[in-house]
C-alpha cells in the first residue's frame, strides 16, 4: 500500500538531493502495511515529483526522536522543537531508495481532487 504525502518544497529538495533521510511527522498512517510514499510538493509546486521506500517508522516522545534522528535531517533543533510543541508522541519516517520521477505527476493521475493536509491512502 502507499500513500500520498504533503510535504513543503524545501524539503522536497532536500529530499531529493539525499540530504534529508527522516521525515517527521506529528500523526502517522493507522495502517501497518505501508512501504512506499508518493512525494507531493505543495505549492508553489503542487505536483507529485517521486516516491520513496519506508526503511522503518520511528515513534518517541519528540525529545527522544531528535537525538534518534537529528543526524539525518536538514532541519534545525529550533524548527523542529516549533514542530513538535505541545506534542507527547513524535514520528520519524526513515527514508531509502528515493526514485524521482522524469514529469512530475499531477493529483488528477490519481484521481485525487485537493492537496491532502498531511497524508492520504493511495489504491494501487
Amino acid at each position: 500500500m502507499k500513500v500520498l504525502l504533503s510535504i513543503k518544497p524545501e524539503y522536497v529538495s532536500e529530499i531529493a538531493l539525499g540530504t534529508k533521510t527522516i521525515e517527521y511527522r506529528k500523526r502517522i498512517f493507522k495502517r501497518t502495511d505501508i512501504s512506499t510514499v508518493l512525494i507531493y510538493a505543495t505549492k508553489p509546486c503542487g505536483k507529485i515529483i517521486g516516491e520513496f521506500e519506508i526503511e522503518k517508522i520511528i515513534r518517541d516522545h519528540p525529545t527522544k526522536l531528535w537525538q534518534k534522528t537529528k543526524n539525518y535531517s536538514t532541519e534545525t533543533k529550533e524548527s523542529f522543537d516549533a514542530y513538535f510543541r505541545g506534542q507527547e508522541i513524535g514520528y520519524g519516517i526513515q527514508i531509502k531508495n528515493i526514485v524521482l520521477y522524469d514529469k512530475p505527476l499531477s493529483l488528477k493521475d490519481y484521481k485525487i481532487k485537493a492537496a491532502p493536509q498531511s497524508f492520504c491512502y493511495i489504491k494501487e
